[in-house]
């Protein structure tokens, strides 16, 4: 069976962790990891690091199946491809044991079918193993927001894709926040404050360092409320300021000074050797916290508080009461482009994918109401 082992540091440029897929024998097999090599590399098509991880596994399921099959790889048909999408479908993911999500089997589909179509540019392959047909969307009701709406009327879809109802973000509403927040223990309750009111997604949070977080003893509260602190390790890699309010910036102050500065004396007294990251938010044990170490805190706490969420529900919760409170404000200040604003503010590449929150505004006002007051009111002030 394909196997995916990672690189070892010191192989030229190719990164520590770059996945690699080898066959039964062992040997690696050259068309994929020439793919995800030159996704991984090249100037303008360089990808980050978790989507070649995640192209990667996808690329591994597949060049595992056909090797079970015994079915050269260049030699596929649509056929093939839709075999390997139905046992998707049928069949529970043999590492979570739950069926896959519509959404995942067409990611992987679609991941399966851009390696196609690179290999058919390189010359590796003849023919493309799958084809596109024009389909019409039907949009939701006109409304007042619809001269925001930027997706077309005609779309090309691949013909392996599975239809997949769409699904908006939900607003969180205010007493959902509060038992999500009473059952997060530090130094988690304060990121997903950060969450909340910046926007961060979870690989900015982790990524945030100490040196990163200013000052604010010198500053009055009225005349700052909010300060802007530049991250440079975003997804995709483009810089971009988020703007935390100065009273989660004191609290931040208050968790290094009480929790994390006597963590870290407390491993030194243990460990002399012992050095601590330079990672803002540590674990109890003195490791900066990752990304699926955020992930499962945030699961646990949405449990324990009976909610369905996930920590990226927050950045969906700032990116909407953000939304609302610019539209408000944009009553009385026209030259103000509230879907603009946000676009920057979350680091959308896209307009489009900021777009689809004025319909989760649309929908959701009630809940907004209760979420901006609380989110404005309880963290940020009257500032």
């Amino acid at each position: 069976m394909a196997r995916i082992v990672r690189a070892l540091p010191g192989y030229g440029d190719i990164q520590a962790g770059f996945p690699v897929i080898v066959d039964e024998r062992m040997a690696i097999i050259e068309p994929a990891f020439a793919y995800l090599h030159e996704l991984a590399t090249v100037p303008g098509r360089s990808h980050a690091v978790e989507t070649i991880r995640t192209y990667g596994e996808h690329l591994h399921d597949w060049f595992d199946s056909l090797e079970q099959s015994q079915i050269a790889w260049a030699g596929v048909g649509e056929r093939e491809i839709a075999a390997w999408r139905n046992r998707m479908l049928e069949c529970p993911s043999p590492h979570t044991k739950r069926p896959y999500a519509r959404s995942t089997i067409n990611d992987r589909v679609r991941t399966v079918c851009r390696f196609y179509g690179w290999a058919h540019q390189r010359g590796w392959i003849e023919d493309l193993p799958f084809h596109f047909i024009d389909v019409r969307v039907r949009h939701q009701r006109p409304s007042m927001l619809a001269h925001h709406d930027v997706r077309p009327g005609v779309v090309a879809a691949n013909v392996l894709t599975v239809p997949e109802a769409e699904r908006l973000p939900r607003a969180l509403r205010a007493d959902q926040l509060r038992r999500h927040f009473s059952a997060l223990a530090p130094p988690y309750d304060l990121m997903a404050s950060w969450a909340l009111v910046t926007g961060m997604r979870r690989k900015e949070l982790c990524a945030l360092e100490l040196f990163q977080v200013p000052e604010t003893a010198h500053l009055d509260a009225g005349e700052h409320p909010l300060i802007g602190i530049g991250l440079s390790i975003t997804k995709g890699g483009v810089p971009r300021t988020v703007y935390p309010p100065i009273r989660l910036l004191d609290a931040t102050h208050r968790y290094i000074d009480e929790v994390r500065g006597p963590l870290i004396r407390r491993l030194r007294r243990a460990d002399r050797s012992w050095r601590a990251p330079s990672a803002l938010f540590l674990t109890s044990r003195g490791a900066a916290v990752s990304p699926a170490r955020f992930t499962a805190a945030m699961a646990a706490a949405f449990k324990a508080a009976g909610v369905v969420g996930t920590g990226h529900w927050l950045r969906h919760c700032f990116a909407m009461t953000m939304l609302a409170q610019l539209q408000r404000q944009a009553r009385t200040t026209p030259e103000i482009n509230p879907l603009k604003v946000v676009q920057v503010l979350l680091g959308h590449r896209s307009i489009a994918s900021t777009a689809i929150y004025l319909r989760c505004v649309e929908m959701h006002a009630a809940e907004l109401e209760e979420s901006v007051a609380w989110l404005y009111g309880a963290l940020i002030g009257d500032g």
